[in-house]
């Protein structure tokens, strides 16, 4: 009998034992989402006998959840096997991102497994690092008995500038795991310590101490030489460790300047202070003093190949002080007085910096105060954040996009099965870097399932502002109709050019907001036609391409709709649309970004502007026939509908003002095309309705933007995008940008308002909350007049 394999799954052996796996990838079962990062498990006897089926049984798994114990069929695709040993230190990790990084880094999880009490450690508390010591392995509360994992945390007595920091005196729940004083100790999961390997730890998990000494004759403090830009060094050993198979040395060169610079040098390259003479290099065997000196130019070559690549608006990493590095884009190069080498002004990403640009009464370039820094230029090296990705954490196709090459071919929006095929996953969508989430959600937003606003990449220009439309095109929406991702370098490109071209200085390092974004490079930059003409009161028309709603609080409105809130503003302020707009982008009402009037809004998925028209043809909300006049007292009116203005024909407006209540009531006259005067609803036909289709809306919490954008017709045709939804490594790291399904829309968008005002966000499904209660700037479409503007 031929026996078939489940992708990515263990051999197991035969008896009772349990199978575990860890979820690569966000799942949809029924009403519920499974978020990548969650655990589940199944019987060995029950994967043999799934097995022992065939293929076709194999499709999918029929798993426990470890985090509920829920019962769930679920795709093996997505389903990478844990090991027993490595899934009780996973589980204890609540944050399911960070628990599959944590799976990921395999060194941290393989270290986790080898830990021995009496370890150091480095502890992650309140974004501190203080170090510690492992004083317990182990659980700390009894597995339930639905489950056959308990997590294991480690007992951590904290040392140093930590003491008096932790929680517990290695007592739990009154349990008792291990002794320290009062507050010395904590018990934390994996993802809050970072092990430290020890030369002289236990001597069983070691190898002999002779072969210690031979591959690693520096410890730290230690005076050692090396190499450096073919010169020879002198330095201190800072720390000595291990990457995979090879020793490293951490050196503090001697003769850096002000700022302590370390560099990381391969073990076989430095020598000890005892072994170092004034006679050390005419010493070497001239052979092989002169290969070393010709590898040492050529990589000396190499370096000097890479700082002239290096010019204005690259960006650049750079160490400071203690080895931290920071990030930043080079603003000015050239020589300074007194100062030999040539050096570069560079606006930092973070305000660690000393200047604004201007140094000893000469201004160099203009950025935010403490962002500015002047370095040698060969302190600066490439941002390796946008030059390619760790291959372990992605595959290799995802990896190769890395550079974000352009596209020169124009793809055409994604929909349905299409857009779910190419954008969903993780480094998906748009990657964010540097405060760039309003712009990352707005380009999604606008390009990658919809073609309304294509002018932007196609109208003719003129000759200066081609080259960001170029970019917009082909390094943006192109790479993102086709590949689905875009790195970040890209939109650092758009943003520096609109830096160059706006008013503010500050488009490529500063939070924005997406209104600011759009009005710049729609109006002052392409010139496009602006997508909205209002008039109000006969004055003269206005042209704008974002509509701000403005409204006072409305009791009756609890929970309104889009619909309702349009209305509203239009009354308030008497306007009406010139034209029908082929894009309408709606802000909804807020105080700044943290006061948001309304708790919930209902997202309208078809927003009707029929009544909303200036001089067209509006029809009587009582009996149909063409209406003459319209009454804004009756559009407050609680007996009437809470939706839909209100206009009548002659008679109805005679009958619905007869009422005492409404006597005082003022009805404005309407404008009555041509065609349409004298006719009856009893022999003509319905007076057609002018309907847009939202088709993305941008939420905001807590300063940060994502995008829900409608792929497909359906209800369920969501897709939910956050460019920064998570982040490999630390400073030195890169964001993931995740773009997921959220089919759970639905069952709120279906819900009656009452029972959805019921509703706590913190019991919504999946991200339904950030949709229904972080709103912040709807997008309408109408696909016929698309097709002539």
């Amino acid at each position: 009998m031929t026996t078939t394999v489940l992708p990515g799954s263990p051999l197991p052996s035969q008896g009772d034992g349990n199978v575990y796996y860890i979820l690569t990838d966000d799942f949809p079962y029924g009403s519920k989402l499974f978020h990548a990062g969650s655990m589940c498990f199944l019987k060995e006897r029950n994967y043999l006998h799934s097995i022992a089926c065939g293929p076709t049984s194999t499709r999918f798994l029929r798993v426990t959840m470890l985090d509920d114990n829920s019962i769930t069929t679920i795709d093996p695709e997505i389903l990478q096997p844990v090991k027993e040993e490595e899934a009780v230190f996973l589980l204890a990790i609540n944050i399911l991102n960070e628990r599959l990084n944590c799976f990921l880094d395999r060194c941290s999880l393989e270290a986790a497994v080898k830990a021995t009490v009496g370890q150091q450690v480095v502890v992650d508390l309140n974004q501190q690092q203080f170090t510690g010591t492992i004083r317990y392995i182990g659980k700390i509360s009894k597995s339930p008995l639905s489950s056959p994992l308990c997590p294991s945390y480690f007992g951590v007595e904290l040392q140093g500038d930590g003491e008096g920091r932790g929680h517990s005196d290695g007592t739990y729940n009154v349990s008792e795991y291990f002794k320290c004083k009062q507050n010395h100790g904590l018990f934390l999961p994996l993802n809050k310590i970072r092990f430290i390997p020890a030369l002289g730890g236990d001597p069983a998990r070691e190898e002999p101490k002779p072969d210690v000494d031979k591959v690693v004759p520096v410890k730290a403090g230690d005076t050692i030489g090396f190499y450096l830009d073919d010169v020879f060094r002198q330095g201190i050993a800072m720390d000595v460790y291990k990457e995979g198979t090879q020793w490293l040395v951490k050196v503090c060169p001697e003769e850096e300047g002000p700022t302590d610079v370390f560099r990381d040098i391969p073990m076989d390259s430095v020598v000890k202070e005892g072994l170092l003479s004034p006679a050390f290099e005419p010493d070497m065997a001239l052979g092989s003093q002169r290969q070393m000196k010709r590898e040492r130019s050529e990589s000396g070559e190499e370096l000097e190949s890479r700082k002239q690549s290096l010019d204005v608006n690259s960006m650049v990493q750079i160490t400071l002080d203690k080895g931290n590095p920071v990030s930043g884009i080079i603003r000015w190069l050239g020589y300074m007085p007194k100062i030999e080498h040539k050096m570069a002004g560079v606006e930092l990403d973070e305000e660690k910096g000393v200047t604004d640009g201007e140094w000893l009464g000469t201004r160099y370039f203009h950025c935010p105060p403490k962002r500015g820094l002047f370095v040698k230029l060969q302190s600066c090296q490439p941002d390796m954040r946008f030059q390619c990705v760790s291959s372990g954490l992605l595959d290799p196709s995802t990896s190769s996009l890395m550079n974000s090459p352009q596209v020169l071919a124009n793809f055409p929006p994604l929909r349905n099965g299409t857009a779910v095929h190419v954008l969903q996953g993780r480094m998906k969508g748009i990657q964010g870097h540097c405060n760039s989430c309003y712009m990352d959600a707005a380009l999604f937003s606008l390009f990658s399932c919809t073609s309304v606003l294509d002018s932007m990449l196609f109208k003719p220009s003129l000759p200066p502002e081609g080259h960001i439309q170029k970019i917009l095109r082909d390094e943006i929406v192109n790479p993102l109709r086709r590949n689905g991702f875009v790195a970040a370098n890209s939109v650092m490109h758009l943003r520096q050019q609109l830096t160059e071209k706006g008013q503010c200085s500050s488009f490529a390092t500063s939070e924005k907001d997406p209104e600011e974004f759009l009005n710049l490079i729609m109006h002052h930059i392409l010139g496009i036609e602006p997508l909205l003409k209002l008039q109000s009161g006969g004055q003269k028309e206005q042209e704008c391409y974002c509509y701000q709603i403005f409204i006072d609080k409305q009791e009756e409105l609890v929970v309104p709709n889009v619909q309702q809130l349009v209305e509203h503003s239009f009354l308030s302020s008497n306007l009406k649309l010139v034209e029908i707009p082929s894009c309408f982008i709606i802000q909804m009402p807020r105080f700044g970004k943290e006061y948001k009037m309304f708790s919930k809004i209902i997202p309208s998925l078809e927003l009707d502007i029929t009544d909303l028209l200036l001089d067209s043809p509006r029809e009587c909300f009582v009996c149909g026939d063409v209406a003459t006049q319209e009454c804004s007292e009756c559009f407050k009116d609680k007996m009437f509908a809470v939706t839909g203005m209100k206009q009548y024909c002659k008679s109805c407006c005679r009958q619905a003002h007869s009422h005492y209540r409404r006597k005082a009531h003022r009805p404005t006259k309407l404008h009555i095309p041509e065609e349409f005067q004298g006719r009856s609803h009893v022999d003509s036909p319905r007076i057609p309705r002018e309907r847009m289709e939202l088709f993305a809306v941008l939420c905001i919490e807590t300063s940060h933007y994502v995008s829900f954008v409608k792929y497909g017709p359906e209800k369920e045709n969501w897709l939910f995008f956050d460019s920064m939804a998570d982040r490999h490594g630390d400073e030195n790291g890169f964001n993931i940008p995740i773009v997921t399904l959220c089919p759970e829309v639905a069952k709120y968008l279906q819900l009656p308002v009452a029972a959805l005002a019921m509703e706590q966000p913190r019991d919504m499904e999946g991200v339904a909350k950030r949709l229904f209660c972080d709103a912040y700037m709807y997008m309408y479409q109408s696909k016929k007049m698309a097709l002539y503007k």
